[in-house]
């Protein structure tokens, strides 16, 4: 699995940004997000239209404008395609409303090259990435595939890296850092 320190993948893949019909679809890229100058966390699941998955989706959802607050740019990916993606929000009321794309890696070469592909079924764990600008992995989770991660975690570690100081075990944003 890549780690902590490592380049993340280049990648330009399909994703599913809205469901008003001809408005579906945009490629997002790697270089795109670097552009930008923001981080990007970019969080995975393992199959669409099953029971987990949209509740961490929905509750990303619910933070969105917290991770845009932070200069972050969230990015929802599985291994089902942009079709299975866009009948999924059409079909769930707790995802139509997404502010952040959900990218279709269909080829499941970005999942392979982030190591995160489970070894029988081929579907993407649980895993979460933060990046920073430069497009450096920051911070990398992973979860078993039937239980569902904690998004305030994945805000309040962002929130840590983005000091670029110490910050010690239960650290929330606005509490003092350590020193050296």
């Amino acid at each position: 699995m890549l780690s902590v320190g490592s380049k993340f993948p280049e990648f330009k893949k399909t994703a599913v940004v809205s469901i008003e019909k001809g408005k579906e679809f945009y490629d997002i890229s790697s270089e795109e997000i670097r552009n930008s100058g923001k981080w990007m966390v970019m969080f995975w699941w393992p199959k669409d239209f099953t029971f987990v998955c949209p509740t961490e989706i929905a509750e990303f959802n619910k933070h969105y404008q917290d991770f845009a607050d932070r200069d972050a740019v969230l990015i929802g990916a599985s291994t089902d395609s942009e079709f299975v993606h866009a009948a999924w929000r059409r079909d769930h009321d707790d995802l139509r409303g997404l502010q952040f794309p959900m990218l279709a890696d269909t080829s499941k070469s970005l999942a392979e090259e982030l190591g995160i592909l489970e070894a029988n079924e081929k579907v993407a764990y649980r895993a979460t990435f933060i990046v920073d600008q430069e497009g450096i992995v920051r911070w990398v989770s992973l979860y078993d595939l039937n239980v569902g991660r904690n998004v305030k975690e994945v805000l309040r570690v962002l929130d840590a890296l983005q000091t670029d100081e110490l910050c010690p075990c239960n650290w929330q944003k606005g509490e003092a850092t350590l020193t050296a």
